[in-house]
């Protein structure tokens, strides 16, 4: 870290200020540049103070040099930047924004089109349309919530209507616009795509930055406790471990240890207690962490450790037909073989294979099993799997 980074974003004014001084009146891009690398290892105050401080710089005379910022993306800064530049716009800027966001490099339409959802110019709608499955997270978010604040309609309904797409990653872009757009209406939707879909951990973790677990398990406890069962099993190889601290697993799973126990809660706190046992039992998961995601793990897992269930078969055994939006997690909890062959029959061809492979795992798999899930597979790509195993 540079002298004059330091001085930025120290506590003592005599330091700081000369040098935001300089930062915005010399446009000194470099150090903006080390600012914004330095991102991950600022903490969030800091970054706030550092922001509050360049604001204070910004006048009628300057806020132009901020244009020259634009080519280093941070979301730290955006609001600061954008709102200076919204507070002293004209038809110039617009103008020179609209160039920027069809010409310029990604980090700079991500700013444009931020600065759209304040200057609400007709012009940018095509552009914010373009960009907005734009493999740039952040640029393809701005144009989202940008759409929405300008009420265009039409491009949530096209997102709408990818849901229904064959494509595993083309419904998952769906769902990133719905998120960023903002509107609740599209919960319901997108909790049928995760029912259908191969990316359903994926899309479970999107979906609550649009809604939260809270609100799904009042709304409907079945489809919350889906939505809670899929970012279960995501946790440490899809979804950070930080978004158990995001999605406040801890009080959710407080919540359901204190509640009426149903065999579809108690599948999906047995499947938690697996999951948080390995994460803490395996450096690797938790290596790299910070010490509040490592302690929010170990206290997950402590919580979750209280589970102790007298009838824990019997509540699994409820879940072990096709029709449960559970029966996947409960195969891997069950050790009774009659129940995992009556799904063989099933006419979901992954739950067979699924089943087959529980079987195998057992070693209770016999040669009358293939046949019989052989007899219910049309799937060639699943057949051979099964003559495989």
């Amino acid at each position: 870290m540079s002298d004059k980074l330091k001085k930025l974003t120290g506590k003592n004014p005599k330091d700081f200020e000369p040098v935001a001084y300089s930062l915005i009146n010399n446009c000194d891009i470099e150090l903006f540049s080390e600012l914004v690398s330095k991102e991950d290892f600022l903490f969030d105050f800091v970054k706030q103070n550092v922001a509050t401080r360049l604001a204070k710089v910004c006048n009628e005379k300057n806020y132009l040099n901020l244009l020259k910022f634009l080519k280093f993306y941070s979301p730290s800064y955006e609001e600061f930047i954008v709102s200076t530049l919204v507070k002293y716009a004209d038809e110039d800027l617009t103008d020179r924004m609209l160039e920027l966001f069809e010409n310029g490099t990604d980090e700079e339409k991500t700013y444009c089109a931020k600065f759209f959802s304040y200057i609400q110019d007709p012009l940018a709608i095509d552009l914010l349309k373009s960009n907005a499955y734009s493999e740039n997270s952040a640029l393809s978010s701005n144009c989202a919530s940008t759409l929405a604040a300008m009420g265009d309609v039409e491009t949530y309904n096209k997102a709408l209507n990818k849901l229904n797409s064959n494509d595993d990653f083309e419904k998952l872009d769906a769902v990133k616009f719905l998120v960023s757009y903002g509107n609740k209406k599209a919960v319901p939707n997108i909790i049928e795509t995760i029912k259908t879909s191969n990316l359903s951990e994926n899309i479970a973790g999107e979906l609550l930055y649009l809604t939260d677990l809270f609100e799904l398990l009042n709304t409907n406890k079945r489809d919350g406790l889906f939505v809670l069962n899929n970012i279960i099993n995501g946790l440490g190889e899809i979804l950070g471990l930080a978004q158990s601290l995001d999605f406040q697993l801890y009080d959710i799973f407080d919540m359901l240890l204190n509640n009426t126990m149903t065999s579809e809660t108690a599948v999906v706190l047995l499947n938690a207690k697996d999951k948080f046992e390995t994460l803490t039992e395996n450096d690797e998961y938790l290596f790299d962490e910070t010490k509040d995601v490592k302690q929010e793990i170990y206290d997950i897992k402590n919580l979750l450790e209280s589970l102790n269930l007298k009838e824990k078969d019997s509540l699994i055994n409820e879940q072990l037909t096709e029709n449960s939006l559970f029966v996947f997690t409960a195969i891997e909890l069950t050790s009774n073989i009659d129940m995992i062959k009556n799904l063989l029959n099933s006419k979901n061809q992954t739950l067979v294979l699924k089943a087959l492979e529980k079987l195998k795992e057992l070693n209770k798999l016999t040669i009358e099993d293939k046949n019989t899930a052989l007899s219910n597979i049309s799937d060639e790509n699943i057949k051979n799997i099964i003559q495989a195993i």
